[in-house]
Parts: C-alpha cells; sequence; structure tokens
C-alpha cells in the first residue's frame, strides 16, 4: 500500500465533515474600493455584490467579485478600531477567510468543536427574499478561518445583506475554479497543523514534500498537502526547512507577522491565453530562465501546446503518470512580499508540479536577493 493510501485508509476511519468544495475567499484590504478596481480590471471578475454604508454596515465594506466558480470577497474598514482594521495594520492585506460549502453547515461546525475547534462565529441563519443563507466559523492557522457555507436554497447574488450589482461586467480571463490555498506556518508546527485538518475535518495528506524535494543551495521547505476524501478541497501546508539563509517561508511570516494564506491556485482550462492576457494588463509574473525551456521536451515529454509560447510567457511544465499540468506564479500582489496567485491547467495530472519546484524556489529566490530578504 502507497503511503498516500495508507493516509486516505487512516481518513477514512474519521467520520470526515462533508465539504463540497471551496465556496469563498475573503480578503482583508487596507483599501477594499481600489483593491476591487485591481481584480476587476486586472484578473477580469465580475463585481455583483456590494455591502457598506449605503446597505446599513456602519463599520466595513465588502465588494464580492466573480468569474465563473471563483468568488472573492473584498472586505475593508470604514474605522480605525474594527477587527480589520486591526488585522490590516498587523499584517497588510491578505486572505482572513477561507470558506467551504457545506450542506449542512450548522452539523458542520458542531462537528468541528466537538473535536476542538476554536469558534469564531457560531451557526446564523441569514434570510431576505432570495432565501435562506447559512453560515458559520472556526478558526485554523494564525488568524485564518474556515467558514462552513450552506447556500443551497439561496438564490442571490452572494448572501443577504449585499446588494446586488449587475453592470459591472469583467473582462473575463477564464478563471473557472480555486484548486488549491496554501498555508504558510512557522517552523515545527507543520505536524500540528496537519493533525488539527485530520482531527477536525477528516482530511487525509494527499503529498508530501521534504526538503529534498523542495530546496536550493540556500534554503528549503517541508509541505503536507492535506484534502478531503474527494479531493474537492486541497490545502498543502509549508513549513520553512534548515537552510543555509532565509527560506520563501519564513520571509512570509516575518512581513505577515503570522501563519496564514501564502497562495491561491486558480485552475483555467486555456493557460495560455489567461496568462497572456494577464500579461497585458500588467499583472506580474516570476520568470525561470531560458534553459528551463530548453531541457524541458526530455523532461516532460511530448505535448499539446507550442513550446515557444510557453517560453514567452513563463509557464511551467511538469508530468505525473496521469498526465501534465501547466502553471505559474504571479509575484506578490501587495506591497509586502506574503500573498501570490497561481494559475493552473491541469491535463489529466493531479499535483502539485514536483519537477517545477526546483525552477519555482530559484525564481522566488532571486526576488528575495532583490529584495534584501534572502
Amino acid at each position: 500500500m502507497s503511503k498516500n493510501a495508507a493516509e486516505l485508509e487512516k481518513a477514512q476511519s474519521i467520520n470526515e465533515i462533508a465539504v463540497d468544495g471551496f465556496d469563498h475567499i475573503e480578503f482583508y484590504v487596507g483599501n477594499a474600493l481600489q483593491a476591487c478596481y485591481y481584480y476587476h480590471h486586472g484578473f477580469g471578475f465580475d463585481l455583483v455584490g456590494y455591502r457598506g454604508l449605503e446597505t446599513g454596515d456602519r463599520t466595513k465594506v465588502s465588494y464580492v467579485l466573480k468569474q465563473d466558480h471563483v468568488y472573492l470577497i473584498l472586505t475593508g474598514s470604514l474605522n480605525a478600531t474594527s477587527d480589520v482594521a486591526e488585522h490590516v495594520h498587523q499584517h497588510g492585506d491578505g486572505v482572513k477567510a477561507v470558506g467551504f460549502r457545506v450542506r449542512d453547515a450548522k452539523g458542520a461546525y458542531e462537528t468541528a468543536i466537538a473535536r476542538g475547534a476554536k469558534c469564531v462565529g457560531k451557526p446564523v441563519e441569514h434570510k431576505d427574499e432570495h432565501g435562506t443563507f447559512i453560515s458559520a466559523s472556526v478558526q485554523t492557522y494564525g488568524q485564518t478561518v474556515h467558514t462552513f457555507v450552506q447556500r443551497a436554497d439561496y438564490k442571490g447574488a452572494f448572501m443577504p445583506g449585499f446588494t446586488a450589482i449587475h453592470e459591472k461586467k469583467g473582462k473575463s480571463l477564464g478563471l473557472a475554479a480555486i484548486d488549491h490555498v496554501v498555508g504558510n506556518v512557522e517552523v515545527d508546527n507543520l505536524e500540528t497543523w496537519v493533525k488539527y485538518y485530520q482531527d477536525v475535518f477528516g482530511f487525509y495528506v494527499y503529498q508530501y514534500f521534504d526538503a529534498s524535494d523542495i530546496s536550493t543551495q540556500y534554503s528549503a521547505l517541508v509541505s503536507k498537502v492535506m484534502a478531503n476524501k474527494s479531493a474537492s478541497i486541497k490545502m498543502p501546508l509549508n513549513e520553512p526547512a534548515e537552510g543555509k539563509r532565509k527560506s520563501q517561508i519564513q520571509e512570509y511570516l516575518d512581513y505577515y507577522t503570522a501563519p496564514g494564506v501564502q497562495h491561491i491556485a486558480i485552475a483555467t482550462r486555456d493557460i495560455i491565453a489567461t496568462v497572456g492576457e494577464l500579461r497585458k494588463r500588467g499583472i506580474e509574473f516570476l520568470t525561470v530562465p531560458q534553459s528551463y525551456y530548453d531541457e524541458l521536451p526530455a523532461r516532460v515529454g511530448a505535448i499539446d501546446e507550442d513550446l515557444s509560447k510557453l517560453a514567452a510567457l513563463g509557464i511551467l511544465v511538469d508530468r505525473e503518470s496521469d498526465g501534465y499540468l501547466l502553471q505559474i506564479f504571479t509575484k506578490p500582489v501587495q506591497d509586502r512580499p506574503t500573498l501570490f496567485f497561481e494559475v493552473i491547467q491541469r491535463k489529466g495530472a493531479k499535483g502539485f508540479g514536483k519537477g517545477n519546484f526546483q525552477a519555482l524556489f530559484e525564481s522566488i529566490e532571486r526576488d528575495q536577493a532583490k529584495r534584501g530578504n534572502l
């Protein structure tokens, strides 16, 4: 039996909290209006919902953005003393909540609490003319939370309390769904959070990478991918590993000042078209040397895509037993060198581009060196 199969068999002995998939990602940001402009025009999201002073909220403002199955919420503070303002003061712009779509939010919450999760928000039923929406939240690493969302009986734009917006359509880039969400935790804390996802949610270790898989001559990391049994949720967790210089994970922790979401991977059906348009709109990506593409045919074999187009755009390729994947990573999308995005297209492959780790890590280190943080 393989290690992953053994982990899955172990997980099956635990009653998993039934999670259908990612529901949304909520960011706490310093200026929600300007962040909305960035994701609307740069990434092509539709603006579909708004909550703020005009809807009766006196402490915060939120914009809901949507592209296919991807929902982003951008939340800013309307005063200097709110939890949103404090979060941004401590961490800069970043992810506050990762939403899980469930069929029974109250049951998911009660199970998580019974298994040791810390309450952030008890189940609340929200109603308006569009139906009923139920949510509840529990703590995860750092100040990040998981929100259980039950929306099967709700037909509105996002949830009660938001005004629907219909005239702010973005120019879609083909971003289709959240593929995975990656978290960074402190050194020697990885196993604590692996056990948390196993015990609380019934997730299992989908894939494991150690310092021999993800390292350069200067730095390294250790990573375990947590997933539910259907793999509709995949949550890689990283911690720094000992090296000669500062790991990219430690750089994140230093500037975010806590564990948190490092990057969000969004799937597309045509990565060449998506990344080409993102670059035209000014979104910046990490770069890899031409030597990577010179060696690519021998490493991954025949692929459907034109290699010269991949090289021109900086798209990485990795092959696995079930197929191959294409991926690329943005530079940090805020002032602090913390959160970034991955664009990914899977052509049969179910993993995380292990063959690209060396090139990716070296690319990140080049940017770290420019920032004086390597």
